[in-house]
C-alpha cells in the first residue's frame, strides 16, 4: 500500500512517498481503507519537533491524526461494526506510529467512529482534533455543562476567537446545536463571511471596529465562555468582555507564549482560565466529545465547504509535503489529503 513516511524531524521534505505491507488488525483493532486524511497544525509541529534531525520515537512515522473512510477488516473481538462500514478517526497518530497519510490504517476499535451515509467523508475527515477540541472547550465551564447536546448552553454566550479557523468553524457549530448565542472575532470581511456561514450570530472584525465596544454591544452582560486562540494577543479583549464567573478556555498559542493577566480584574468576576490540549483531556470526557460530535454529525449540525464557512483544500497523497506546508502557512480553510 502507498504511504506517507518520515523518520526524522524536519521541514517537508522529510515526508516521503514510499510502500508498506498491508496491515493486520490485532484483538481490539480494526483496519480501515482511508479515503481522506485531515490535516492539522499538530501534524507539522510534531513533524518539526524541537529542530531538524531529531530521532522519533518510532523507526518510521505515518503522519496525520484525523481522516474517514471504510472498515475493512476486523480483529478478534470486535463485533460492533461491519466491513464496509463508513467510520471517522481521531487521534490515529497520538503515541503511535501509524496515522492516517496511508491507504490502509489499523487502529484501536473505540478511534473508529461510524459516519453517518448522509455524512461526507470530508466531513469525517476534519471531524477529530478540531471537533474535539471545540468540544472541550464549551464543555469546561464551573457550571457546566460537560456535555453537548440540543439546548445545553441555552442562555449562554460564547465568544469565539479565529472563527474562521477550523476550531473556530467547529466551536461555532456546537455552540450554535447547543442552544447559545455565538459571538465570533475575525481578522478580515472574506473571514467575516465564512464565519456567519458557519453559524456565528455576531460577526466582529477586529481590525476594523472595536472589539470589545461591538461584543460588549451585542452581550452587554458580557459572554460566558471564551473559545480562545490567541491568549498573548487577546488578553486585554477577554479581560474587557467576560461576565461573571466566566470561563476562557486556552487551545493554542498563536501570537505569543507567555500571557500577563491584571489579576484584580479577573479576581472580581472569578474569572476561570482552563488550558486544553486534546490528547491528554481526561478519558471520560474523551468519551464523551467522541459521543457527543458524533451525535451533533447524526442531527446535521456539523458540516464543512465553502458554502459553510469552512474551504476545503484537496492534495493528493504524494503531495502530503505541500499539504502541511499549506496548514504551516495558515491558509484559510480545512487541508484534505486524497486517498481513496
Amino acid at each position: 500500500m502507498r504511504a506517507i513516511v518520515y523518520t526524522t524531524t524536519g521541514g517537508p521534505d522529510v515526508l516521503s512517498l514510499t510502500d508498506r505491507p498491508v496491515p493486520v488488525p490485532g484483538p481490539g483493532e480494526v483496519r480501515v481503507r482511508v479515503v481522506v486524511s485531515g490535516v492539522n497544525p499538530t501534524d507539522w509541529k510534531t513533524r518539526r519537533g524541537s529542530g531538524p534531525g531529531q530521532p522519533l520515537a518510532f523507526p518510521a512515522v505515518v503522519p496525520h491524526q484525523d481522516g474517514a473512510g471504510t472498515v475493512d477488516a476486523l480483529g478478534p473481538g470486535v463485533s460492533d461494526l461491519a466491513v464496509g462500514q463508513r467510520v471517522w478517526l481521531w487521534e490515529a497518530a497520538w503515541q503511535r506510529a501509524d496515522g492516517t497519510a496511508q491507504e490502509y490504517v489499523v487502529l484501536p476499535r473505540a478511534q473508529a467512529v461510524p459516519l453517518p451515509d448522509a455524512a461526507s467523508f470530508d466531513l469525517g475527515a476534519t471531524l477529530g482534533i478540531p471537533a474535539l477540541t471545540a468540544h472541550r472547550c464549551l464543555t469546561v465551564a464551573e457550571s457546566g455543562p460537560d456535555r453537548l447536546h440540543l439546548g445545553a448552553l441555552f442562555g449562554r454566550t460564547v465568544l469565539v476567537a479565529g472563527g474562521a479557523g477550523a476550531v473556530g468553524h467547529a466551536a461555532i457549530q456546537l455552540a450554535r446545536w447547543a442552544g447559545a448565542e455565538v459571538v465570533t472575532t475575525v481578522s478580515s470581511p472574506a473571514k467575516a463571511e465564512l464565519a456567519r456561514r458557519a453559524g456565528a450570530h455576531h460577526v466582529v472584525d477586529y481590525r476594523a471596529q472595536d472589539a470589545a465596544g461591538e461584543i460588549r454591544r451585542v452581550a452587554p452582560r458580557g459572554v460566558d465562555l471564551v473559545v480562545e486562540v490567541s491568549p498573548a494577543v487577546n488578553v486585554a479583549l477577554d479581560t474587557a468582555v467576560v461576565a461573571p464567573h466566566a470561563t476562557v478556555a486556552i487551545y493554542a498559542n498563536n501570537g505569543g507564549d507567555e500571557v500577563v493577566l491584571p489579576v484584580r480584574a479577573h479576581m472580581t468576576p472569578n474569572t476561570r482560565f482552563q488550558f486544553v490540549l486534546v490528547y491528554t483531556v481526561p478519558a471520560d470526557a474523551k468519551r464523551h466529545a467522541v459521543a457527543d460530535v458524533a451525535a451533533a454529525v447524526a442531527a446535521g449540525a456539523l458540516s464543512v465547504g465553502e458554502d459553510a464557512g469552512l474551504p476545503l483544500h484537496r492534495f493528493a497523497l504524494e503531495r502530503t509535503p505541500q499539504a502541511q506546508a499549506a496548514v504551516e502557512a495558515q491558509l484559510v480553510g480545512k487541508v484534505l489529503v486524497d486517498l481513496g
